[in-house]
């Protein structure tokens, strides 16, 4: 993390595309084995997932909170701060899963109706009701793989993650059809295997102890150190809770312009979306760890690389992913359309598919500069841009589309793509701007004099 950041970005992101690839796949093949129940069914997750992505966004969250503040000690060789940091992330995490857990089952089937699950809520409560007990395993696993994704180990993390959705992948038609558990046979695979995962994760930390930030449970908790981690962590937490919000507030659009078909044409679709853009999730989480790392050690010249080099990468990237989706669009559609019950969706898939090829290039710019900040500890800086993408411009343009000018469901379909194009460019002039102004500074300062005290 501390060498040529190029390089760094490369090897650091490698093992998390190969490990969130798998995770994508699996994601696809779950939803493949719950099309099979039939399209309510389907349209039950698509309601479940964004009050889950509240869960897994806040995990994610605090991880990202958890990388930049590790990362930047350890540019600033500060073992011990790094170490004090991993640590806490721990006493955050337990307190977080709680709240989480108990506020979620308590308001799940209120939630449900308020998002207009209608004849699936049934469904979506047996589902959601097993997901959502298992609260603390998913912020666990996420905290775990922020720990060692902030000292660059990102191999290991690649393995627990590839080994879990491996797992998942198998349990699911053993427990939705064998075990003729249904839609409840999904859950409980993401439980097992979660399960397991957690107990590689803890042997590696507590019991093997050979990773990089060691742990001792004889501390005193630091208020400036639950500081640092949660001006990233918080704000990056809301930024994944705004992707769910945002989710929720398309879902119910859905079902005004088009009925409930409409929903499970969007579960489906945006799987495929998720698949095809884990390459630039990838970068963009090596890219914190790496930027986190160049800010801890004061050097500035290495922002513009970094952001630079990762939102080429991540452009290459997305115009290719866009072309695949784009030709075999019909082929990925069988995937989810091989049941009667679920035939009649083929069609506007497809349609689906061809509109959100112009997505994929441009979540580089966004997702590029809002981790650049994050790396930097400027986590209210991302949350601003993100919110702005979102919840302004993707929301509005889908709302002004689909409803307002009545084109229904495509109306709403490309109301996300030119929210995300203009909003990603914006979040990209930003970036650079706020670099130009940081190298300047710097540059003034080293003229006038050694600063008198170091950035953390």
């Amino acid at each position: 993390m501390t060498g040529d950041p190029k390089n760094a970005i490369r090897k650091l992101s490698g093992p998390m595309i190969i490990a969130m690839g798998i995770l994508a796949a699996y994601n696809l093949v779950s939803a493949v084995w719950v099309a099979g129940l039939g399209s309510d069914a389907l349209a039950a997750v698509g309601f479940v997932t964004p009050i889950f992505m509240v869960v897994v966004g806040l995990s994610n969250g605090l991880g990202a909170g958890v990388s930049s503040s590790i990362s930047r000690r350890i540019g600033a060789q500060d073992k011990r701060g790094a170490d004090n940091a991993a640590i806490h992330s721990m006493l955050i995490m337990a307190i977080a899963s709680a709240v989480l857990t108990l506020g979620i089952l308590h308001f799940l089937e209120p939630m449900l109706g308020i998002m207009g699950a209608g004849a699936a809520t049934g469904l979506a409560v047996e589902y959601g009701r097993i997901v959502f007990a298992g609260s603390i395993l998913v912020v666990f696993t996420n905290t775990a793989y922020a720990i060692l994704r902030g000292e660059g180990d990102t191999k290991r993390t690649m393995y627990a993650m590839a080994g879990g959705s491996l797992i998942n992948a198998v349990l699911d038609p053993v427990l939705i059809y064998w075990a003729g558990l249904g839609i409840a046979g999904a859950a409980w695979g993401i439980i097992v295997s979660l399960i397991l995962v957690s107990a590689v994760q803890i042997y590696w930390l507590l019991i093997r102890k050979d990773t990089y930030v060691s742990f001792s449970w004889k501390f005193s908790p630091s208020r400036e150190m639950m500081a640092d981690i949660l001006k990233v962590g918080i704000p990056a937490s809301v930024e994944f809770l705004l992707y769910s919000i945002d989710a929720i507030i398309i879902n119910a659009m859905l079902v005004r312009a088009s009925g409930m078909d409409a929903v499970a044409v969007y579960t489906a679709g945006w799987r495929l979306i998720m698949m095809a853009i884990i390459p630039l999730v990838a970068i963009a989480t090596a890219e914190i760890s790496v930027a986190g790392a160049a800010f801890g050690a004061r050097k500035y010249e290495n922002l513009p690389v970094i952001h630079s080099y990762s939102t080429k990468l991540g452009l290459v990237i997305g115009a290719v992913m866009a072309m695949i989706t784009g030709v075999f669009s019909p082929q990925i559609t069988m995937l989810f359309t091989y049941t009667p019950e679920s035939a009649h969706l083929a069609p506007t898939m497809i349609a689906f598919m061809h509109v959100m090829c112009l997505f994929y290039p441009f979540v580089s710019p966004g997702i590029m500069s809002s981790c650049l900040f994050q790396g930097a500890g400027k986590g209210i800086t991302s949350l601003v841009l993100n919110m702005l993408r979102d919840v302004v411009l993707i929301t509005m343009m889908a709302y002004v589309l689909g409803i307002v000018l009545g084109l229904g469901q495509e109306g709403i379909w490309w109301g996300i793509v030119f929210g995300n194009i203009s909003g990603s460019l914006l979040s990209y002039l930003w970036a650079k701007l706020y670099i130009s102004r940081l190298i300047k500074e710097d540059e003034l300062s080293r003229r006038e004099g050694p600063p008198e005290t170091c950035v953390n």
